[in-house]
């Protein structure tokens, strides 16, 4: 079976990364995780290193061996889960910096690691990693005493600029860390947009790298192209796809390409979603199945050997609206029968 193209757009995304470093006046990083958010690990972090990122952040231990292993030792790599249970010899052999998010991490990274470079997250009110501000003064002079490299801490509302918990967390973050000769980071994506305040000494552009929201006026980084492998007709009264869900009112032309949930497609975005030919939306017929969709292309003139799910008309933010998620989920769920292409690979 033929499969999908999915072309990422290197240079978008080294453009996307400088607009974000260039609002603030201090240093910035960029976040990896999940092999760069979907689109490739390796490429995209080797093109941002071209463009002058030296700190990355990634989610385990395993992404930042991975990273390291392609880029060399000229960067810092943080992670964000922290020096956990097995990371040990991963941190150690690959010079990793995990952010310690409790007690219990501390005690280990301590222990086992106590000659090599940590971070502290701290939780100022999203309740998920980091030490809670009780944990935080119980220990920090312990902490302090061994040389902590960063104190970081995450904006749980900070895609909502006029979200109350915006102020909250700054202001909890500004009282367990102040007067601490320590480099701080607060803001994503999101806490960079909502200005100097939050950037503190180095920001983590993540989502807004890979041209998404809250990130705006950024160059989209994505485009996916779906290969058509048959076009039939049908008549008024003929059904599409599992369950009869869809019931054709007249006669059409129906194309079916070769992509599904499978590929990250979500079953639920067949309502209301367009494939695109020549700027011309084709609307989605019946179920979404695992491999395989129909298109609705009567309005086409001729017989497409390709469609179009994202591009200009219909970004990775709308189409993810579409499906009642957020281009997040999207990105990270784009599966491994892609034809991955690498666009202006080269500077």
């Amino acid at each position: 079976m033929a499969t999908a193209t999915a072309t990422i757009d290197l240079n978008a995304i080294r453009h996307n990364w400088q607009k974000l470093r260039s609002m603030s006046s201090k240093d910035s990083g960029a976040v990896v995780k999940a092999n760069a958010y979907g689109l490739g690990l390796k490429q995209v972090a080797k093109a941002l290193y071209d463009e002058g990122a030296r700190i990355f952040f990634v989610a385990t231990a395993e992404e930042g061996a991975e990273l390291r292993s392609n880029l060399g030792n000229a960067l810092e790599i943080y992670i964000f889960s922290g020096h956990m249970i097995g990371d040990t010899e991963l941190i150690k052999n690959y010079n990793l910096i995990p952010l310690i998010n409790s007690i219990e991490q501390l005690s280990r990274h301590s222990e086992l690691l106590k000659e090599k470079k940590f971070g502290v997250q701290l939780d100022t009110g999203m309740n998920r990693l980091g030490m809670e501000p009780v944990e935080w003064e119980t220990v920090k002079g312990l902490i302090l005493s061994l040389n902590p490299v960063l104190i970081m801490s995450h904006l749980a509302c900070a895609d909502e600029p006029d979200h109350k918990m915006n102020v909250t967390q700054l202001n909890i973050f500004r009282t367990l860390t102040d007067k601490l000769n320590i480099k701080k980071s607060l803001a994503a994506t999101g806490g960079i947009l909502l200005g100097p305040e939050y950037h503190f000494d180095l920001t983590r552009p993540g989502i807004g790298i890979y041209g998404c929201s809250p990130m705006q006026d950024c160059l989209p980084v994505l485009k996916i192209d779906i290969p058509v492998i048959q076009i039939r007709d049908i008549k008024s009264g003929e059904t599409v796809g599992y369950g009869n869900t869809w019931t054709s009112t007249s006669e059409k032309r129906i194309a079916t390409i070769s992509a599904g949930y499978a590929d990250g497609i979500f079953r639920v975005a067949g309502q209301g979603t367009r494939l695109y030919f020549e700027e011309i939306g084709c609307p989605i017929v019946g179920r979404i199945s695992m491999d395989l969709i129909g298109v609705d292309i009567t309005s086409l003139k001729g017989e497409p050997d390709k469609l179009e799910l994202i591009n200009s008309e219909q970004t990775v933010d709308k189409f993810a609206e579409g499906a009642g998620t957020i281009g997040y989920e999207f990105l990270t769920s784009l599966g491994q029968r892609y034809n991955r292409k690498y666009a202006s690979a080269n500077k």
